[in-house]
């Protein structure tokens, strides 16, 4: 007889023997995966990096045969590692030093161009080949492909970049037997380097520039003006100086030649700039000439170490935190632009919202043409870009920054009076993008999740044009030294600002201004929107103790129309709306509800401003999560706002303290703007106006006024 005997002290008993044994294999077999899966990864990696050291040595025994035009590096000192290539494109050996469980750390500084994102380690960047992609090829009869590896790995373009262009073939994954991939600057196609023989003998290797040919500005269009012709041009317009300003130049000259460490921007600056229309010239590579900088770059004093020992010595600028750039001082010109021809033009602040603006610059110029990208700081505005861009009939601006860039770019575009103003779409890098969330662009952009930047640019393309009302604010302030220094007996100061998302006095003011000013303190610390938004809630919570404007009502005093609004008097806040997004989102006016009122549905485009109070930053909050609303107090078309004691003030984001005065809003001008086009029938409507339009101009039925005011009226009714 069998015995069974299953008491639970001998279960225990027979658990106790299994039990080590058991965790014994677990572990085991744990540790077997993890290596099997660590030595897979190795080997991922080791034969990518193999992949890409094949791809450099096939181009450069194919190189000779190209004959493509090339151009030199542009590079800048670089620490971080993002979407740094990790393979020095000159040794081919890495740039990261990576160990088990930790993250690739850039221990030494390296150069990397910011034109096509090749890196090299600092002390090969002298040896590096002049193969970066040249922008300017006025005079080529077609753009020939510029085929190289894939240093930086680009998703923007998935649709196009997972096959070879030639024998649709997968390119993505290296197997043992695959042959290396190519891709093309321009287009940012992929080829197979065995197919790339047979693809140039079939087809010569033209570039048609891709999937964005009709926003990218054409190289065959950009001439570079040698330093003989800037000679001839500086010496005719010393001739038209007559000699005290030819003395000023040559004063200037001399102290360049003196004081080598002078900032960039004086050396842009003292380079004169021809008004003539024969075409506009850059002073060296706008674009380029302020890359990874903010303020205070110099030149770096005679160190001939890192210069390149074939072609000319290029400039070397140096940043006081470290950041160096080579590269030469060159200039441009438009020319044999095609009548249809509409590029974009992009303006990038790169201290906006979470300053990202260096990364997402680096990746436009590898997109697009380097000339069309510029950066706004305080030594440069938007002016350079639109005067190269001025001679072209057709274009459109991006604007990659908050509600203030776009403010400081719509002005830029009002002083060069187009007979046809270009329209702006918006790429949100700011705080809030009120104004982008209204035109369907999103309240930010993000690398990492969202559209890509290669959708966002199908977008730009695809836009429909739209008119969004401007308006002036003029500022009368009391002076407090009185009359003392006016020889007209007013001892008022005034000036203007414009308008285009909303204003606001009181306590929305007061938030705005603290973050505004602890931002410009300590802007390192502002990195990242999220984080921006939880210091604006700091600020905000404040106030709610504070309650620093709870006396508005008795010091300031409302005039709509003509007409005194009397204010509630538990205000702390008004705020003037001209767009259905306030403070990242939030609708005040609230088109949609039932309300007990007369006032008319808010447009942006219909002249007519809207008036709401708030009873502190404690109802701010609550309108943010939607257990609030605003009161509507009162809509017309010319706002006067009294103030006796002063009181902080944002316009459009931008914050000031208002002394005791006056502010008075009026109609100004429709300007016009880019709406991202949806699904619906109207928006797509819209767009396909725009390239009828586009098209007959082009073509000579009407001219560039005639298609303005069809613009506006279709933009107002399609809208």
């Amino acid at each position: 007889m069998f015995d069974f005997d299953f008491s639970p002290s001998r279960i225990s008993a027979v658990s106790d023997a299994f039990c080590p044994v058991v965790f014994g294999w677990l572990v085991t077999g744990s540790l077997g995966i993890f290596a099997i899966v660590f030595a897979f990864l190795k080997w991922q990696k080791r034969t990518s990096l193999n992949w890409v050291k094949a791809a450099a040595r096939a181009k450069k025994k194919a190189w000779k045969k190209l004959n493509v035009p090339l151009s030199h590096h542009i590079w800048a000192e670089d620490y971080g590692c993002g979407e740094q290539p990790s393979t020095c494109c000159v040794c081919l050996s890495p740039l990261v030093s990576q160990s088990l469980g930790t993250k690739a750390v850039l221990h030494t500084p390296v150069h990397r161009c910011a034109v096509c994102g090749v890196a090299t380690h600092f002390y090969c960047s002298q040896y590096a080949a002049k193969d970066c992609k040249c922008f300017a090829q006025a005079g080529q009869s077609h753009v020939q492909h510029h085929w190289s590896e894939r240093w930086v790995k680009m998703d923007d373009n998935a649709d196009i970049s997972a096959f070879c262009c030639y024998c649709d073939e997968p390119c993505g994954v290296p197997l043992l037997d695959a042959s290396p991939t190519w891709h093309c600057m321009w287009c940012q196609r992929l080829v197979h380097v065995s197919c790339h023989p047979k693809m140039s003998k079939e087809s010569g290797d033209v570039c048609d520039l891709g999937p964005h040919k009709d926003i990218i500005l054409s190289p065959l269009c950009v001439k570079e003006i040698d330093a003989a012709t800037t000679r001839r041009l500086n010496s005719i317009k010393e001739d038209m100086m007559g000699p005290t300003g030819r003395g000023e130049v040559r004063r200037r000259r001399h102290r360049n030649k003196a004081a080598p460490n002078r900032s960039l921007s004086s050396k842009f600056q003292d380079v004169p700039i021809p008004e003539s229309p024969i075409g506009y010239v850059l002073n060296g590579i706008a674009s380029l000439k302020k890359c990874y900088s903010e303020k205070n770059m110099g030149f770096f004093p005679g160190n001939n170490k890192g210069h390149s020992a074939k072609g000319p010595s290029p400039g070397l600028i140096k940043k006081r935190a470290g950041t160096v750039i080579y590269g030469q001082v060159k200039k441009y010109r438009l020319v044999n632009l095609p009548k249809d021809a509409r590029p974009i033009l992009v303006f990038i602040n790169t201290r906006s919202g979470a300053q990202n603006g260096p990364s997402l610059r680096r990746r436009l110029n590898m997109l697009l043409n380097p000339l069309q990208v510029f950066e706004l700081n305080p030594f440069q505005g938007p002016d350079a870009g639109l005067k190269l861009f001025s001679s072209m009939p057709n274009f459109r601006v991006l604007v990659c920054g908050g509600d203030g860039t776009i403010a400081w770019v719509l002005d830029a575009i009002e002083k060069f009076n187009f007979e046809s103003p270009p329209p702006v779409a918006i790429l949100p890098l700011g705080t809030g993008n009120d104004l982008s969330r209204v035109l369907q662009w999103g309240g930010g952009f993000s690398k990492f999740e969202g559209p890509t930047l290669s959708n966002v640019l199908h977008d730009v393309d695809h836009a429909a044009v739209t008119m969004v009302d401007r308006w002036k604010v003029d500022i009368k302030e009391e002076n407090p030294n009185g009359n003392s220094n006016q020889t007209n007996g007013n001892s008022n100061k005034t000036r203007a600002k414009f308008m285009m998302n909303y204003l606001g006095i009181g306590c929305d003011a007061k938030v705005a201004y603290e973050f505004h000013v602890n931002r410009e303190e300590n802007p390192d610390k502002y990195y990242s929107q999220f984080v921006n938004k939880l210091r604006y809630a700091k600020e905000g919570a404040r106030e709610i103790m504070d309650r620093a404007c709870a006396d508005l009502p008795w010091q300031v005093w409302l005039d709509v129309d003509g007409k005194d609004i009397a204010i509630p008097k538990d205000a702390e806040g008004l705020i003037v709306l001209n767009i259905g997004s306030y403070m990242g989102g939030v609708d005040l006016w609230q088109n949609d509800s039932e309300h007990d009122d007369n006032f008319n549905r808010q447009s942006m485009h219909d002249k007519m401003l809207e008036v709401v109070c708030v009873s502190g930053a404690w109802q701010l909050g609550k309108l943010q999560v939607g257990l609030s609303q605003a009161r509507r107090i009162a809509q017309g078309s010319v706002i006067r706002i009294h103030n006796s004691s002063a009181f902080p003030v944002q316009i459009d984001g931008e914050p000031f303290m208002l002394q005791p005065g006056c502010l008075e809003i009026t109609h100004h001008k429709q300007v016009f703007m880019l709406r991202k086009a949806s699904e619906e029938p109207k928006a797509h409507a819209t767009a396909v106006m725009s390239e009828v339009l586009l098209d007959a101009e082009c073509k000579g039925i009407i001219n560039s006024s005639q298609k303005r005011l069809l613009l506006e009226q279709i933009a107002l009714h399609l809208s």
